[in-house]
């Protein structure tokens, strides 16, 4: 089953196929830490220059979260250390308590880190909104070059940001000529080195464009012999390290609450975008296990406490230096851990170079970083999302009064927008062929009441009234406030319906009748409830009036009820997707074969919309071998589908999926002639699975001998037989669900048949060439109804704690897909 997709749900860290345990380094990985330590280097000391901390604290800090978030984080490919992030936050502890205190805060919030995974809180950073994060990355950036461009101009920046834009006119006054000329250099080849044209530029694009542009500038600060401030990095025995912290005690805790918290969210974050970059990478053969983000908590604490025992700056998860850990190839942890190994080096043994480094050189460089925090296509999708007030709002928060009281601004707007959102219902009244129309667009909350009575009570009294309700939540006040007009009114002679939004009759705001079991909703069709007809009034199969004809719910009600509310809810904002799709015709990326069976909505469990899946159903989502689908004259419709994905749409996987509870596996293992069905070994589980199997029965017959007089369904699920078989037969690797038997024999045969169908699949001539092209890919699917849960086959899984003999390195395993929230891009 190699071409299935393993997970690695049971092992996370496992090493990569074919890399053993122990010492043994891959080449990409090595290449790739060199890659990331030649954008660290420069990086770290001009971060370090940007807070005022001593800049061998910089390269600290790159060293530790190399080799320490490297080996104990969650996150294999994510590459840590001194980030821009930070920088605005260390800066300001070290104008008020001083540097070696600054350490000490920084080891308390790694230790805080600590506490916070081990309460396994990592994901509900992920709560924040995107508009916040991003304008506080936006506001860190503006202070942050704010403060660069007076040592850019050949001045020292001031303590604010504030302060900053009122000295600059009299910084542009004094100007700097040689401090100009190195910065602007550098600037100039960090913007240039990615556009270089050519083949030339593609070989000069193998040294980092920050490396490039600081030795440039390095390279004609020397020869030109300019007068300039330049890197000291003084003895390490001269290192500063932490001493006891010193200051308020509110105040010391609102500095750790702040390093805490940026870091944390910045690191989780930059995780979570780091998973998307190794998910789109092309080159999938060496499978990365997704980010534990607690796991990753913890590696950012430790590497936070071990920095600012040894004199480093705090240290947090950077987007950068892992994006250019996955663009290089970067396999496992190792090519993070080496990187902070070359830095260690590069801080002990080259420090006579880095010496000759201008500081005008570094502080373009980060100048550069903070503008490019303040990210067009993030305002973009966040003016897409109506929050830019809450990115503008936390962006100026920052810059005018700090980090953290800018995000508490952030997250009191978007608290303020939501409940905007949340309350905002239009209500209208209007009045057509003596029927009073009132509608309610949104959510019915309390302090839409005095709208909405004010309006109720302009209805008539004994008039007809409809009242359309289009919301998916209503409180006790509006509830309260409909069923008092509603008692009110009809007691006047008038009469009230209430209908949903796409106008189907919808029970009243009142108590159920008894005996009944729920009201109906606006949602309820979804869930494939039907709004009972009263009992004296019976259903009819359709009645004509002297005005129109009028359809009986049973015979086409509902679907009329359901193409009008998608014409009225859901066209209008698929219009236009749906025009580009018929223009351009249809390019799905998968065809998903799977079984006929009413509960399995497949667009709904995969996530996807109009054109991206090529739907094959069939009873028992079953893949007949070539040539025996057309046997006895029948069709050959699942053979053509397949023919036509492959080779006319071109698809790049093949999806069969099985689910539980399947009726087609049922009638295979009640038939007659059914083989026998496997014993169980002794288990916890085994005892409630062995009664469900079925005795033991003769040899079924071949799958295409055609017996007399038989049906349709039955010739079709002889198809299904070699699952049976298969299931039956000892010389085959058994399928089950990790960790634990089967629940019964319909659920083994529902695994086993996915397994066998695949096989079939590959038999298909178009499917074949393919494969051995390496152009396509087939997984194996298995749907839980009750438990909405999903499951993808894997090859060669391990026993995964099941009784000896039950399973071996070969069996086919069906791991459980992990649940996790949509998060978009954030680095």
């Amino acid at each position: 089953m190699s071409a299935c997709v393993p997970t690695h749900e049971e092992k996370p860290h496992s090493p990569p196929p074919g890399q053993r345990r122990g010492l043994r380094i891959a080449g990409a990985d090595l290449s790739a830490s060199i890659s990331v330590f030649l954008i660290a280097l420069p990086l770290s000391l001009g971060i370090a220059l940007a807070t005022g901390a001593p800049l061998q604290a910089g390269l600290v800090a790159a060293a530790v979260g190399g080799i320490v978030v490297g080996r104990f984080g969650g996150a294999p490919l994510q590459v840590s250390g001194p980030a821009a992030g930070l920088t605005v936050v260390t800066a300001d502890l070290i104008h008020q308590y001083g540097w070696r205190t600054t350490c000490a805060i920084t080891v308390l919030a790694g230790l805080t880190q600590l506490g916070l995974s081990a309460l396994r809180v990592a994901r509900s950073a992920l709560a924040v909104s995107p508009a916040i994060v991003h304008g506080m990355l936006a506001g860190i950036g503006v202070t942050i070059a704010l403060a660069q461009l007076h040592i850019v101009l050949g001045g020292s920046p001031q303590s604010s940001a504030v302060a900053n834009v009122r000295a600059l006119p009299a910084q542009l006054a004094d100007l700097h000529p040689a401090s100009i000329t190195v910065s602007a250099l550098t600037v100039g080849v960090l913007l240039a080195w990615p556009r270089i044209p050519g083949r030339t530029g593609r070989i000069l694009r193998k040294a980092p464009a920050a490396l490039a542009a600081v030795a440039a500038a390095t390279l004609v600060a020397v020869v030109a012999g300019l007068s300039l401030d330049r890197v000291d990095l003084p003895s390490w025995s001269s290192h500063a390290l932490p001493e006891m912290p010193q200051g308020p005690v509110l105040g010391l805790m609102a500095a750790v609450l702040t390093v805490t918290l940026v870091a944390s969210v910045e690191s989780l974050l930059s995780a979570v975008a780091v998973d998307k970059l190794v998910a789109a990478r092309k080159d999938q053969h060496v499978q990365i296990p997704r980010a534990r983000l607690d796991r990753e908590l913890t590696g950012q604490g430790a590497a936070n406490v071990v920095s600012g025992a040894l004199g480093g700056l705090p240290i947090t998860g950077v987007a950068v230096r892992s994006a250019a850990n996955v663009a290089a190839g970067g396999v496992s942890r190792h090519s993070t851990m080496l990187h902070g190994l070359w830095v260690a080096v590069a801080a002990l043994f080259l420090v006579p170079v880095l010496d000759l480094i201008p500081l005008a050189a570094l502080a373009a460089l980060v100048m550069v970083i903070g503008i490019q925090l303040v990210n067009v296509v993030h305002m973009r999708n966040v003016q897409r999302n109506r929050e830019l007030l809450v990115y503008v709002g936390t962006l100026a928060g920052v810059v005018l009064t700090g980090v953290l009281e800018g995000v508490a601004i952030g997250i009191a707007l978007a608290v303020a927008v939501a409940l905007h959102r949340l309350t905002r219902t239009r209500i209208t009244l209007e009045e057509r062929d003596g029927v009073h129309r009132l509608r309610a667009r949104g959510q019915l909350m309390f302090l839409a009441v005095p709208r909405l009575s004010r309006l109720l009570h302009q209805v008539p009294q004994g008039s007809d009234c409809v009242v359309e309700l289009d919301g998916s939540f209503m409180d006790h006040a509006a509830y309260e406030a409909l069923h008092d007009w509603q008692v009110a009114h009809l007691a006047r002679g008038g009469t009230v319906e209430f209908t949903g939004g796409s106008g189907d009759p919808i029970a009243e705001p009142a108590e159920p009748a008894p005996g009944s079991s729920t009201c109906c909703r606006p949602w309820t069709p979804w869930r494939n409830h039907h709004c009972g007809t009263p009992a004296e009034q019976p259903r009819t199969e359709g009645r004509k009036t002297d005005k129109q004809w009028v359809p009986s719910r049973v015979q086409g009600g509902q679907l009329a009820s359901g193409l009008s509310s998608f014409q009225r809810h859901t066209a209008p904002h698929v219009r236009g997707e749906l025009a580009r799709l018929a223009r351009e015709g249809q390019q799905p990326s998968q065809l998903f074969l799977t079984c006929a069976d009413s509960r399995l909505v497949t667009s709904m469990i995969t996530a996807s919309g109009p054109g991206d899946l090529f739907t094959v159903r069939n009873v028992g989502n079953l893949v007949p071998l070539p040539g025996e689908e057309g046997a006895e004259g029948q069709d050959e419709s699942v053979a053509a589908a397949i023919e036509y994905a492959v080779d006319v749409l071109q698809v790049e996987s093949i999806t069969i999926c099985g689910h539980s509870g399947c009726g087609a596996m049922q009638a295979l293992l009640s038939a007659p002639d059914a083989p026998d069905a496997p014993d169980l070994p002794d288990s916890p589980a085994s005892e409630a699975t062995a009664e469900t199997l079925p005795p033991s029965t003769p040899q079924p017959a071949s799958p295409t001998t055609p017996q007399a007089g038989s049906s349709p369904l039955t010739r079709w699920l002889r198809h299904g037989r070699p699952s049976l078989e298969r299931m039956r037969s000892g010389e085959h690797a058994w399928a089950r669900i990790s960790g634990r038997l089967p629940a019964d024999a319909v659920e083994q045969l529902c695994l086993t048949n996915v397994v066998q169908q695949l096989e079939h699949l590959r038999a298909h001539p178009a499917v074949a060439r393919r494969l051995a092209e390496g152009r396509l890919e087939l997984h194996g699917m298995y749907f839980h109804v009750g438990e909405a849960q999903a499951y993808l086959l894997a090859s060669d899984g391990p026993s995964n704690g099941l009784p000896e003999g039950l399973s071996g390195s070969s069996d086919e395993v069906f791991n459980r897909v992990a649940p996790t929230a949509f998060q978009e891009s954030r680095a």
